[in-house]
């Protein structure tokens, strides 16, 4: 074992095992958008989490490796956009480095207040930055929400999820839930 780095010679690092981990374990997907003065962004995100219900909060992560970052740093109000399945190109286009992500051929619109919002996505959460929270190579964004439009639960089609896992995409139905 070398003392630099805590593991042995020859295998993983912490590094390699915890990425392995993680591509283990599925996530939602969603995409944030913003902006900080007429100049918007839109990353794709794996990391959205509900932190509280009253108030409502909420929480993603941002690396600091995005070229979106800069702009979110300068930003006070965000939406994050909660994805199905049917919104799989533009969960593609927020990930994809130097994409036009508000170009003529995305739908997309402004609120408002001015945030940027893709209107077609299963349900978007508008919401203001509370705390900016270094972690490593990222930034922790908790989040209050301000705005939410969510489906009418009497819709008789709910889109199937999208979810990302092992480096794919993945569309939960009902052939993927386990019997009580």
């Amino acid at each position: 074992m070398t003392a630099a780095t805590g593991h042995t010679a020859g295998l993983p690092s912490n590094g390699d095992l915890f990425r392995q981990a993680f591509r283990n374990h599925p996530s939602g997907v969603g995409i944030v958008t913003g902006d900080p003065g007429h100049d918007p962004f839109a990353m794709t995100v794996s990391s959205v989490a509900s932190v509280s219900i009253g108030p409502e909060i909420l929480m993603f992560s941002a690396s600091a490796l995005s070229s979106s970052t800069p702009k979110l740093e300068r930003t006070d109000t965000v939406v994050v956009h909660l994805l199905s399945a049917n919104d799989i190109e533009l969960a593609k286009l927020g990930a994809l480095k130097g994409s036009e992500r508000f170009g003529e051929h995305v739908h997309w619109d402004r609120l408002k207040t001015g945030e940027p919002v893709y209107p077609g996505v299963f349900a978007w959460i508008r919401a203001k930055v509370l705390q900016r929270i270094p972690a490593g190579g990222s930034t922790l964004y908790v989040i209050e929400a301000l705005d939410i439009r969510v489906p009418d639960e009497a819709s008789p089609e709910q889109p199937a999820p999208l979810v990302y896992h092992n480096r794919t995409w993945h569309a939960l139905g009902p052939g993927s839930s386990i019997p009580q």
